[in-house]
């Protein structure tokens, strides 16, 4: 269910069953229809299925009647206050509301008092905290005590990813519920319970209905707020699209640079890229342009795909994904952000191969190991008498003056065997250096049987 519930835990009157709503129908029919609409039970919950049945620790806590401190991770809208308030109610406690974002240590102090009085009269104090990441490191620690000595039971409300958001310690004494996004059954659920509170549907036929739910993106709260601005329209004649769009504001997406949306979007490009899908790679690529993504960022980490991903298979990849980079600085947005998009097509249809990726990464293992070693001598200059009677370029074979440019000699550490790191693979560019990599280690093997 949307996040409709305010922080103030109060239950709400029941919704208008009929008719529009007017002046006339008391303070109520003047809240904002969201408000209006607050479940009064978890049965009135959709979309969150998966949380409030099964096994999870949620729905067991409910069948045992027990409430432990909870996280409830979710997108906006998702119903993370709604579903505070009402597990409160559920257990038969009182709930204290702060916001992290309004609140401070001293806020927290009195919160305390309060909980201690309602303990010491026999209540079961239930502390929400709404944007609990909002808080640092020291106010998220002043939690801990009352937790873990059960002052309170503690429901934290996140949008953030809480393994990045808060501290190990808190995370600890809590369960983490992740909450969903409401997919299409649990919009249009909402829907139909807004019109049956104003008395008349919307003008709207199925497409339309569709579309309002798309706008929404997920978030119950900001879907009821839609209905709420075409509540006055007439119910005849119905919106075409573009008439719908042109009443409705434009919902960015959700989208931020610092936090876990970041990450998922930029690890869902480079896994297209590298999963040869074009269209999906085009997709997130313009998700996070559209979000406000740095094209600069998105710029260098397609140069990396090219590196990691693509490498000698298609070795024009690499240079070609710089001139795109460059191209962008050249030219800024929005142009310059067609030259990204299509480097990131071509990565996508380009041969693949992370030969060199995984050489290079054994290859650095090896050199952990054995990062002291000498080189042989015979491959050492040696410019002054004392480095040659050393032996420093004592037996040295000039590989241009060899058959077929190739001496077969070793430049591994004399300590060290021979290793093979880099393995091409059979796509693209890289067969054929398989293929001379073959021919250079048959030619390695018949010098050193002959020396």
């Amino acid at each position: 269910m949307s996040d409709l519930f305010g922080d103030d835990g109060t239950p709400s009157p029941p919704p208008r069953a009929h008719g529009p709503a007017s002046p006339e129908d008391g303070p109520d029919a003047a809240r904002p229809l969201a408000q209006r609409l607050r479940p009064k039970s978890l049965d009135e919950i959709v979309g969150q299925a998966s949380v409030l049945e099964g096994e999870g620790p949620l729905a067991r806590m409910l069948r045992a009647n027990h409430l432990s401190s909870l996280i409830l991770w979710g997108p906006p809208g998702c119903g993370k206050t709604t579903l505070a308030r009402l597990l409160a109610q559920r257990m038969g406690g009182r709930l204290i509301s702060l916001s992290a974002v309004m609140s401070g240590v001293a806020d927290l102090r009195k919160a305390y008092q309060d909980a201690r009085k309602l303990r010491a009269a026999g209540g079961r104090p239930v502390l929400f905290i709404d944007e609990i990441h909002r808080y640092n490191r020291a106010q998220q620690d002043g939690l801990l005590h009352e937790v873990e000595d059960g002052t309170v039971t503690l429901i934290g409300a996140t949008t953030e990813n809480p393994s990045f958001a808060l501290n190990p310690a808190l995370l600890s004494r809590c369960h983490t519920v992740v909450m969903q996004r409401l997919d299409h059954d649990a919009l249009a659920t909402l829907i139909d319970r807004a019109e049956a509170a104003l008395g008349h549907r919307l003008p709207l036929d199925a497409q339309g209905r569709a579309r309002l739910t798309e706008n929404a993106d997920g978030d119950g709260r900001y879907l009821l707020n839609l209905v709420e601005s075409l509540a006055d329209l007439p119910a005849e004649p119905l919106l075409d699209l573009e008439q719908l769009q042109a009443a409705l504001q434009r919902r960015m997406p959700i989208y931020d640079r610092q936090q876990e949306a970041h990450y998922n979007l930029i690890s869902a490009l480079h896994k297209s890229i590298r999963g040869s899908d074009p269209d999906a790679a085009l997709y997130w690529l313009c998700r996070m342009l559209q979000g406000g993504e740095d094209p600069r960022f998105l710029a260098r980490r397609l140069v990396r795909m090219a590196a990691e991903d693509i490498g000698l298979a298609h070795p024009d990849a690499f240079p070609r994904a710089v001139a795109a980079a460059q191209a962008y600085e050249r030219l800024g947005s929005p142009e310059g952000e067609l030259m990204l998009a299509q480097c990131a097509v071509e990565l996508a249809l380009a041969p693949k191969s992370n030969a060199v990726y995984e050489a290079f990464k054994a290859a650095s293992a090896s050199a952990r190991e054995n990062g002291s070693l000498m080189p042989p001598p015979h491959i050492l200059n040696a410019p002054t008498r004392l480095m040659k009677t050393l032996g420093y370029g004592e037996g040295y074979a000039y590989d241009h003056d060899a058959p077929d440019r190739f001496s077969g000699q070793n430049y591994f550490p004399e300590a060290m065997p021979r290793r093979s790191f880099y393995q091409p693979s059979d796509q693209g560019f890289e067969n054929r250096l398989r293929e001379r990599l073959a021919t250079l280690d048959r030619l390695r093997a018949e010098r050193a049987d002959g020396r």
